[in-house]
């Protein structure tokens, strides 16, 4: 192997594509520290039950939110209602049918994703 006599240094050696992280104020580096893991710390205690009642409060409003979407289009109170008596216009657009299948279409996704949140909660530990 020949060496290039304008570099200072044999090709052959390896050198690292990215330095060393320079250390900061404090004389450590940033990556040392163990706060600068990818991986989440897990939830402990008082945490852990408002992570919980979170996940337990979003599938319920979720779930709810989902029945009256699809079953509230379909009733009198949908189109009867003290709101839109000064609106015709919105009325007669919110009484078609495929405004309603729209809306209650909106609530079977809501359901559906209440339910995928609770099945596929984890808890870390």
């Amino acid at each position: 192997m020949t060496t290039d006599p304008k570099l200072p240094f044999d090709e052959s050696v390896s050198v690292p594509a990215h330095p060393a992280p320079a250390p900061t104020e404090t004389g450590t580096a940033l990556l040392d520290s163990p706060a600068s893991t990818l991986s989440p710390q897990p939830h402990r205690g008082l945490q852990l039950w408002l992570h919980r009642s979170s996940v337990f409060l979003f599938v319920l409003i979720s779930a709810v939110a989902g029945v009256l979407l699809v079953i509230l289009p379909w009733t009198p109170q949908w189109t009867d209602n003290y709101l839109l008596l000064s609106y015709p216009s919105l009325r007669t657009l919110i009484s078609t049918g495929f405004f309603r299948g729209f809306c209650s279409g909106l609530g079977l996704l809501d359901i559906w994703i209440g339910f995928w949140e609770a099945l596929h909660y984890h808890e870390h530990q």
